[in-house]
Order: structure tokens, then sequence, then C-alpha cells
């Protein structure tokens, strides 16, 4: 994963599931949330580590998305991430917002915007 934050440290869940994401290792991206775990990209919600397994796959077939953490702000069990996004999709690249929260050293929740 590429990041150019300064002095935040991102949490490893956090860490594991970009750099396996940018590698499109489905499984190991998918294990970095917890079972009952809940996504919302573009209008939609998965919910469940199953939900989100299928979500990681579609995405990466479809869009071939690399990643890159332009900022990062982490306060407790949330993180807040500024996300250069490119890949096979019109307006390449974009720059997204994640809001993730992490319970028992996975993550819980992630919000894209």
């Amino acid at each position: 994963m590429k990041t150019t934050t300064t002095a935040t440290t991102l949490p490893a869940a956090v860490t594991r599931y970009l750099e396996a994401a940018n590698r499109f290792n489905v499984l190991v991206a998918a294990d970095c949330f917890n079972a009952d775990a809940s996504v919302h990209d573009e209008n939609q919600d998965y919910v469940g580590r199953d939900a989100i397994r299928t979500w990681i796959a579609a995405t990466s077939r479809k869009y071939r998305p690399a990643f890159t953490v332009l900022r990062a702000t982490v306060q407790g069990d949330e993180a807040s991430l500024s996300v250069a996004v490119s890949g096979q999709f019109p307006g390449s690249p974009v720059t997204l917002a994640y809001q993730l929260r992490l319970r028992d050293g996975k993550i819980s929740t992630l919000t894209i915007e």
C-alpha cells in the first residue's frame, strides 16, 4: 500500500485490508473484517463477512482498483482516511473518504464516500 501519511500509524487491520485489496487477495482482505461487519459503498450495504467477501471480489474484478492513503486520522477505535483510488472506471483516479470502526482488532464498519 502506498501511503503519504506523516505521523499517523494505521491500525493493523486497516493496513492489512488495504494491502490485500491492492493485491486482489479477496480472502485476506475479507478476513480483516469482523464476522458481523458492515460496509457501505456506492449506496449499497454489505453485512457480514460473506457479503463483504463477495463485494471485494466483485469490485476487484470490475474496477481493478489500486488504493493509496493520502491522509489518515486515528482516534481510539475509529479511523478516517482520504484514499486515492485508481482503476478501470470513469474519472479514475478519485479521492474517497473512508470512515472505519474497529472492534477486537478487526474492521467492524467501513463507510466509503
